[in-house]
């Protein structure tokens, strides 16, 4: 093979992988812009009204979630099923904001935290490598902890909207995140950076509780509060 031979086809090569990360960013746009749709649906929940339509915030959420799996099957068909990694980096951050939402939705519904393989199995998609298109440990510890920023949100718009015994949940809820945590060994940097946020959320809902605590609403709510 000529030196021209073997660059032409080199080009060749290049062309068709440039297609096929076209055809994947395509997919991911749609993505991305479903995410936002799911997004903004559970953001009424911080209005003063929307602990009342969780319940149903959280169905629409799910429904959502349907056309979700749909875009992750077209999205599985774009590449060979063993170049997983090697394309990681198109859908890697749609990812780990699905799996925030999927947390998001199922703190909502229980308080309790989703596993990684309920996440998995609202956005259809595997948990074991081997299996195909899956969802890496790291995306879903990044999604939790993005979720874990959602809720000291959520903390502080729960006393606006006169609910004070959830911000003593949602405290108990990320100092157990905090110390599971504390458990791993990160070296993932972007992870990493990442987890220390972590402490910031942790200090903005002591600072909620603590409030709350000196102004004798967190007794209060204990003794007699809603849930």
């Amino acid at each position: 093979m000529s030196v021209t031979e073997m660059f032409s086809y080199i080009q060749g090569f290049l062309s068709a992988d440039q297609d096929v990360r076209e055809d994947i960013r395509k997919v991911v746009q749609t993505l991305e812009q479903m995410a936002r749709e799911i997004l903004t649906v559970l953001q009424s929940v911080h209005q003063p009204s929307g602990f009342k339509e969780i319940p149903s915030k959280c169905a629409k959420a799910r429904e959502l979630f349907s056309t979700v799996r749909t875009q992750i099957a077209e999205l599985k068909t774009k590449f060979p099923v063993e170049q997983y990694y090697r394309f990681h980096e198109h859908w890697r951050f749609v990812l780990q904001r699905l799996t925030f939402l999927a947390a998001f939705v199922v703190y909502l519904e229980s308080e309790s935290l989703v596993t990684r393989e309920e996440v998995a199995q609202i956005l259809g998609i595997e948990v074991v490598r081997e299996k195909g298109f899956h969802l890496d440990v790291e995306d879903y510890l990044a999604g939790v902890l993005i979720m874990a920023s959602e809720l000291s949100r959520l903390a502080v718009n729960s006393v606006t909207a006169g609910d004070y015994n959830r911000p003593l949940r949602i405290s108990n809820f990320i100092n157990e995140l905090d110390s599971g945590f504390r458990l791993l060994n990160l070296k993932n940097d972007p992870l990493r950076k990442r987890y220390d946020g972590l402490k910031y959320d942790v200090k903005k809902i002591e600072e909620v509780v603590y409030d709350l605590s000196i102004r004798g609403l967190a007794k209060e709510s204990e003794s007699g509060g809603d849930k």
